[in-house]
Formats: structure tokens, sequence, C-alpha cells
């Protein structure tokens, strides 16, 4: 992209992201309101690509990350639509907040909407999570959603009729998406990392108060299971990775033809316990061997993975319903990527039933 202080390239990404976002069915005109007395997700932002807390969540992307977005969507969809879809984005972020959560929610509507996959729906607010709103609802997409985003801290009935209304709706039939932040839900930080508001951290233990543990804990064991792992551990932006193709036959690969690829973004490892070849179905890892001992030295060794097994995308069965996770997606450049773009939309498709995969685990429960 041109410097951001070009004048010329600001105005014509404002008009792009203008029509872009007042267009009918586009972005904040499909925004589910809030339900009576139900507030808004609170959180903050602190630049690009960074977390926040305090304040209510941006909710517009930039015009010229939209712009670079725009240009690299896809034409068309690897799989022709069953029936008409419908995606409900879910923003909210209990935890960190990321800037980039608004072009993440602009660009799954922009995928949908170009390429006639589905239409979508963009909320910041967990009270649209109910058993009744979802049946119109083919998948849920969990833009960056971090900590407890689902919880009432004033109703715990409410708390738990959402997280039921969730795992129904996956588990009877329907999809389930989520990207980046997505996996940093529901668990402890362990003394490291990032957790739910209120976990325990090395810096606020003493000597009068029992040690954290060495890694991070579920706290919602039936979603750590079903999302396939949760946040442990990241590389800080803008870190060089190298991409490994696991299942380079599978259709939700096939825009990176079977070949690595490196990215630059805040990349995610998951706690031991909680990300396993048993649960879920590989598409995407760390090629370890391609980092350098520098780089691999950041991980601390108390929480560092003894099997090198570092993965970035996958899929899996939950009940009747599939999971699509991928794990990058906290920069904005991300967004511009086009076969990242692609590999979202084919995983949103298979999540929705619409693109047949392999989703079986990558390793046998009991054979590793």
């Amino acid at each position: 992209m041109a410097p951001r202080n070009s004048a010329a390239r600001y105005l014509a990404g404002a008009c792009v992201a203008a029509l872009f976002l007042s267009a009918p069915g586009v972005g904040n005109a499909q925004q589910a309101p809030p339900q009576p007395g139900r507030a808004g997700a609170p959180g903050g932002q602190q630049g690009r690509g960074g977390f926040g807390r305090g304040g209510p969540q941006n909710q517009t992307p930039k015009p010229e990350d939209v712009e670079a977005m725009t240009a690299a969507l896809p034409d068309k969809a690897p799989a022709k639509p069953k029936q008409p879809r419908k995606v409900l984005v879910l923003c909210k972020a209990a935890g960190f907040v990321h800037s980039s959560i608004p072009l993440a929610a602009a660009t799954v509507e922009a995928l949908g909407r170009k390429t006639g996959a589905w239409s979508t729906t963009i909320s910041y607010d967990p009270a649209v999570i109910t058993a009744d709103n979802l049946k119109q609802y083919d998948l849920i997409f969990l833009a960056s959603t971090t900590g407890a985003f689902l919880d009432d801290p004033n109703d715990q009935a409410v708390t738990e009729a959402r997280k039921a209304a969730l795992l129904a709706f996956v588990r009877g039939g329907k999809g389930l998406a989520g990207i980046h932040a997505a996996t940093d839900s529901y668990h402890t930080s362990g003394g490291r990392g990032r957790g739910a508001p209120g976990a325990p951290d090395a810096s606020t233990t003493s000597a009068a108060s029992p040690p954290a543990p060495a890694g991070p804990v579920g706290t919602w064991p039936d979603f750590n299971k079903m999302v396939g792992g949760f946040f442990k551990f990241h590389w800080l932006d803008p870190q060089l990775i190298t991409v490994k193709i696991d299942d380079p036959k599978s259709p939700l690969t096939a825009m990176f033809h079977g070949q690595e690829f490196e990215i630059h973004d805040e990349t995610y490892t998951f706690a031991q316990d909680s990300f396993s070849r048993e649960n879920v179905h590989v598409l995407t890892s760390i090629d370890y061997s391609k980092m350098s001992d520098a780089d691999k030295a950041k991980e601390p060794a108390a929480t560092k993975r003894t099997d090198g097994d570092y993965g970035l995308s996958w899929i899996r069965r939950e009940g009747k319903g599939r999971v699509f996770i991928e794990a990058h997606g906290h920069s904005e450049r991300v967004y511009a990527i086009a076969p990242m773009l692609q590999h979202v939309l084919a995983g949103i498709q298979y999540a929705m039933g619409d693109l047949k995969a392999d989703d079986s685990p990558s390793v046998k429960p009991g054979k590793k």
C-alpha cells in the first residue's frame, strides 16, 4: 500500500469504505440491535492490531483497510450453497480488544455478498445468542472474541442459556467458525499470556497467595473442546512464520497449491492439553523447523509444547455440526491476503455444510 500520508490514497479509501458500509445489506446496515435491557460489549482499542480495555468497542474499519480487503476478495465461492445461507458475526470482546475486529466482520460480510454464498448480520452484543434468534442462521462467526464473551456478569441464568444455545446450535447441525482470538476465550491465563478477565496472573501473586499454574486452564470444557484449543502464548506481530500445508488435498487448502508460505502476524500457540490432532483435522500449521533458535526461545520454556506441534487452522465435527478455526488474523494486513480470504471462505462454507471435506481427526485417537 502507498504511505498513509497520501491524501489522494486516503480520500479514495474513504470513498470505498463509505460505499461499502452504506450499501444495502452491508456492514453496519445489518447489525443486529441489542435486546432491551442488555448492554453492549465493554472494551477498548489501542492502536492497529492492538488490544485494550475500557469504553465501547470500535465498530468501523478504517477506509484504507476496507479498500485493501475489497481488492483481495475472491470472485466466486468454491461450492454452490445448498440453500440461501445466513451468517451471524459476533464481535463481542470481553477481554482484550483487537482493532481488526470490525475489519474481520466486514470481510465476512464482503465474502458472502460478492460470491453470493451467504448474507450477514453483524452484532457486538452477546444477547443475540438465544435459541430462538439462532434459528434463522446457518453459522456463527466469532470475530476475535476474547474472555468470557457470552457471560452476563449480572445474571448467571442468562449466561448459561447463551452457552446452551451456542452448543445446541452447532451440535444440532449448524456451523461455527472463528478467527484469531476466538481461541483466546474461556480460559485462565495460567500466569502467562492473556486470559479471561480476573484470571490469575503472575503479576498479582504474592508470597501469601498460591502460585499460578504453569499453563492456562480451560473454564468452559465444552467450548474449549469444540473450538479445538485455547490460547497459551503468542509471538508478537510482525513475527515471520512459515505456514505448512498439512492437508494439501483438502478443498479448504486448494488456494495454497500445496506450497508453504510466509506470513507476518501475531501468531498464537495453544495449550498442549487443549490442542491435539486427535481432536481436530489440521489444515495448516507452523513449520517449526523453519523458525530460528532465537524465535523459538521467545516462548517460555515452562509452557512450550513438548511435541513441537503448532496448528494454525483446522476443522472438526461437533455433533451434527462443523467447526472451522483460523489462528491468524490479528493484523489488518492479513485481511488483504487473497489466499487467506479464500481459505476463510472455504472454511465457512465447510462449516455451513456446503463444502465437503475430510474432517476426521488428523491422528486416530490413541495412536500418536
